[in-house]
């Protein structure tokens, strides 16, 4: 055997057992308290709203926003998880809504909140808010601190409680993935701190959370960071799947 076929069968070899790991990522992550091992909070006939920002959004298109529909859901991990939701359970009937949009911070979802949330009347809605919050802050777009974006979150779920008190939230944790185009060192203490406000949050309303962080941490483990987010914030092919997974052992 030449030395190039060897070395091509050698990382091939480790390439699969790497890849062989990487479902066990997402058990890992997701604890009992994170809400795995709970029953699924989706009942029949519901209505299932993901927001956000860019992360959610993915190219969605956004003049018809159809339900169960895959241009109106872009090519993320809203798609991945509702499309997951819509093959396993056809028997609920679900009606699932993306409405996450490019760029959004807190304050932006709290603007369009009565069209993209409450009019939808949904019976369980995710958020995953916050990378905005800090990013935006960070390139001189905006002048929020933690201290708003808690303030602000707050107020929104109080708003969303107030108008639909039997909502189920699912809260989702802002992440960064380092060593990546756009994610560096310097990211790690002020994005803890938005994660940390965003858990307080999810504490205070007593919702659902999945812990992106954590699930990208370990991700890190089996393949670069690249590998599942090109610039540590939007994910890859690779990394939507890894959060559709996380999303679906918190909810299911």
């Amino acid at each position: 055997m030449n030395l190039s076929r060897r070395n091509f069968l050698l990382k091939s070899t480790a390439g699969a057992a790497a890849v062989a790991s990487i479902p066990a990522i997402v058990s890992s992550c997701v604890s009992k308290e994170a809400g795995s091992a709970a029953p699924s909070i989706i009942e029949t006939g519901d209505t299932i709203l993901f927001q956000g920002d860019s992360i959610t959004d993915a190219g969605r298109e956004k003049t018809k926003e159809l339900p169960n529909n895959g241009s109106s859901f872009g090519g993320g991990y809203a798609f991945l998880a509702a499309s997951n939701l819509l093959n396993a359970m056809p028997e609920k009937g679900l009606t699932i809504y993306n409405r996450g949009i490019s760029g959004n911070k807190v304050y932006q979802l709290a603007d369009r909140w009565d069209k993209d949330c409450l009019d939808l009347k949904p019976n369980v809605l995710s958020i995953l808010i916050g990378v905005n919050d800090y990013w935006h802050k960070r390139n001189g777009n905006y002048d929020g601190t933690v201290e708003i974006y808690e303030n602000d979150y707050t107020k929104l779920l109080e708003r969303t409680k107030k108008a639909l008190p039997d909502v189920k939230l699912v809260l989702c944790e802002p992440f960064y993935v380092l060593e990546t185009r756009a994610v560096d060192q310097t990211w790690i203490e002020p994005m803890q701190q938005y994660q940390a406000a965003a858990k307080r949050v999810s504490e205070a309303f007593d919702t659902l959370w999945v812990p992106f962080q954590a699930v990208y941490d370990e991700a890190v483990k089996h393949a670069p960071g690249t590998y599942w987010t090109g610039d540590g914030v939007h994910p890859s092919m690779a990394g939507a799947q890894l959060m559709a997974e996380a999303w679906l052992k918190v909810v299911l």
